[in-house]
């Protein structure tokens, strides 16, 4: 095949051998796009991991143990850097990529443009893998303005499953991190488009298991704050003056209520109350009521 790039699918994992890491092995193995590689970075794992990983013989197929857990992030950074392929795809240890996706990415390039990441449509799924809700990647424009003006009126959702890095890219922002390395996969793109151009693809190709993990309800509000905000200070800088107001606007409404929902998730009233109007002061909202769609950020 002309112009057939490496790809690498990095899978981050602890504990998932009994449930979810051999159907996203699976998918990963299973791409039409033949020349992958498929890192399992196994987070020193207390689990089966290394007896699931080797029941396959595909030499594609690398098992990473890490002898002790380097946490979410420093997982992520690993895998990273030992990636061989010229484009990278994070696909979380319970999220699913459609047999096509890699194809689909890839053969939609233009010539001679280099881009920094290529995005498709996504699916929510539950934890049995019914489809909860299809969101196709709807982006009317090509800079960065416009994603995010599509992201914050749930036009388009940012998760890592359907986003396909340039691993060049990626390693020239620094990888993934943030200020409390709650939103690292979204500072990331945001750090990316500064510099390169992204390619849009519009059909469903990837899954999202709507699932939380512990850190999502477990880590203080206030965290979660301060990571968004930074982000919107990142996104900021992108806009030209004429637009910044708006998307300002319109990205503290949307980072306020995935805050909301974090601290709607606390038990005790007064600590919920208390959480609720932390988060109305550090965004200036005026109210604190809560939409109750489906989130579109990677990291709800």
């Amino acid at each position: 095949m002309p112009d057939a790039p490496l790809v690498t699918i990095a899978i981050p994992t602890y504990n998932r051998a009994g449930s979810y890491l051999p159907g996203v092995i699976e998918a990963a193995l299973d791409q039409t796009w033949m020349n992958i590689e498929v890192l399992v970075g196994d987070n020193a794992s207390t689990d089966d991991t290394p007896a699931v990983v080797a029941r396959y013989s595909d030499p594609r197929l690398v098992h990473l143990r890490h002898p002790v857990n380097l946490g979410a992030n420093g997982n992520f950074n690993r895998l990273l850097e030992l990636a061989r392929g010229e484009w990278f795809l994070l696909l979380h240890d319970d999220d699913l990529v459609d047999p096509r996706f890699v194809e689909v990415c890839l053969k939609s390039r233009q010539p001679g443009v280099e881009y920094g990441l290529i995005r498709t449509g996504v699916r929510a799924i539950d934890g049995r893998g019914r489809v909860l809700k299809e969101r196709p990647n709807v982006v009317r424009g090509a800079k960065p303005v416009d994603l995010y003006r599509a992201w914050f009126r749930a036009k388009t959702g940012l998760y890592l499953c359907n986003t396909l890095y340039r691993t060049s890219a990626l390693r020239a922002i620094g990888g993934w991190q943030s200020l409390h390395n709650l939103l690292e996969d979204n500072y990331a793109l945001v750090r990316i488009l500064a510099n390169w151009p992204r390619l849009d693809v519009a059909e469903v190709m990837a899954s999202f298991r709507y699932t939380y993990d512990q850190r999502t309800f477990q880590v203080p509000v206030r965290e979660w704050c301060e990571d968004f905000l930074g982000l919107l200070k990142l996104i900021s800088s992108q806009v030209n003056s004429g637009e910044r107001d708006e998307i300002e606007a319109m990205g503290r409404r949307f980072f306020g209520q995935l805050c909301v929902r974090r601290a709607n998730a606390i038990a005790p009233p007064l600590r919920r109350l208390q959480a609720r109007i932390q988060v109305a002061r550090a965004f200036g909202l005026q109210t604190l009521r809560l939409r109750w769609d489906l989130p579109s950020s990677t990291t709800t």
